[in-house]
């Protein structure tokens, strides 16, 4: 429970000195070699970071926990054409899991805007899938607000133009955004919330109001075997500046977090103002469609991944955003070579640092890695096997590896990241 949603008190406490504690990580294979084991492994190095989650009055009701993976082509393909849904080739179109109304007219409300805006986008709306949930183990109160789950399936329509391969990845955000826009101005939902978890051609979220060892059997389709991918990205939340809800829970669309934000009123203000500065030969005159940049409401975290997907979008390398974003203490850096310091020097008058504790994991499904902050206060502890294996989480333990299988291992640094690309 968060108790920044309650009135100050008097006396002693102050919420001010509360910190975050959450549990994150990933499991990847360094070759690229996607497998079913991977998100077990993943979903077990989940259940043994619960400790860092929290629950509420009800003992089963979790601050929220879930897992970022790549695309299960393979899976999706299979289970689409049991729902007559016909899906192209991999990587050709865009799908993610969206939490609806529970009030059919409002549900249909939001399906009415995503083919609308998918049209005019020029994209197809090739159908929606029900995700199979089982919510027997789940607590009363996520399952009191526990939102329909559905998964929507978005060809390209017609070949998307770009060098970087991040044609569709950018068309699927304005998409994204356009319809969260809609919704929001409509003012229609009353009874319930909408969100969509995440939009992409790469990788797919299974989040919710969860603990973490619920995850893996309320999403059903995570004990399928051909759910296979070559990355896990996995977040259990310890909730202090917003209330647990479903949308809320992560990762996100593109990292998961552990820490404090401290300069995130400036640094929200500050992106704002600069909306009406911003630029993209990238995106044109579709920049105005993804205003605002930060989703007003969010948490901390949610804020972090707006910014870090705008950034990654707009054609930086993810560790370009990251070092813009989370940068190590370069100012009195006396063995920091000049070039690097330069770059720390441009960058300081684009963006102001997200300033605070934070161990932050991300991928964009081709690449994944973890950052922590300049002074090193969160944990963030790796291992390296000589098969290729890889594991970063908030603490060792939370996978059983023979060590002589080991090839390196150690805590990340300050301001330093951890990077592994493959494609």
């Amino acid at each position: 429970m968060s108790y920044r949603n309650f009135p100050p008190q008097q006396g002693l406490y102050d919420p001010r000195f509360e910190h975050d504690a959450c549990g994150v990580g990933f499991v990847c294979d360094i070759k690229g070699r996607s497998s079913q084991e991977i998100v077990r492994q993943g979903l077990e190095a989940l259940r043994r970071l619960s400790h860092r989650g929290a629950t509420g009055a009800d003992p089963k009701t979790g601050d929220g926990a879930g897992v970022l993976i790549q695309v299960p082509h393979e899976f999706l393909a299979r289970v689409c054409a049991e729902n007559k849904i016909k899906l192209p080739g991999k990587g050709e179109y865009g799908t993610g899991i969206v939490f609806l109304p529970t009030d059919n007219d409002e549900r249909m409300f939001c399906k009415n805007v995503f083919s609308t805006v998918i049209k005019k986008q020029g994209l197809a709306l090739l159908g929606w899938r029900k995700v199979p949930v089982d919510n027997r183990d789940i607590g009363r109160t996520a399952r009191k607000t526990q939102p329909v789950i559905e998964q929507v399936f978005i060809g390209s329509g017609k070949a998307l133009q770009d060098k970087d391969g991040l044609g569709l990845e950018r068309k699927l955000y304005i998409v994204r955004k356009l319809i969260e826009n809609a919704v929001e101005r409509s003012g229609l939902l009353q009874k319930s919330f909408f969100y969509i978890t995440n939009l992409s051609s790469r990788t797919v979220s299974y989040k919710g109001l969860l603990m973490p060892s619920q995850v893996e059997n309320f999403f059903v389709d995570l004990k399928e075997k051909d759910v296979a991918s070559a990355i896990c990205l996995v977040h259990s939340r310890y909730s202090t500046n917003t209330f647990p809800t479903w949308d809320l829970a992560q990762p996100f669309r593109f990292l998961a977090h552990n820490g404090e934000i401290n300069t995130l009123r400036g640094n929200i203000n500050w992106m704002a103002a600069r909306e009406g500065i911003l630029k993209s030969n990238l995106f044109g005159k579709d920049l105005k469609n993804i205003l605002p940049v930060i989703v007003p409401g969010g948490s901390d975290s949610a804020a972090l991944d707006n910014m870090f997907e705008l950034l990654c979008l707009s054609g930086r390398s993810m560790a370009h955003a990251m070092m813009m974003l989370i940068p190590p203490a370069w100012g009195q850096d006396k063995f920091m070579v000049e070039k690097l310091k330069n770059f720390y020097r441009y960058h300081a008058c684009l963006m102001e640092p997200w300033d605070g504790p934070a161990a932050v994991v991300f991928t964009d499904g081709t690449s994944v890695g973890a950052v922590l902050d300049r002074n090193g206060l969160r944990p963030a502890r790796y291992i390296i096997t000589k098969g290729g294996f890889v594991v970063m989480a908030s603490e060792v333990g939370v996978l059983d590896i023979n060590p002589a299988d080991i090839k390196s291992s150690g805590r990340l640094e300050p301001g330093k990241i951890f990077l592994g690309c493959f494609s």
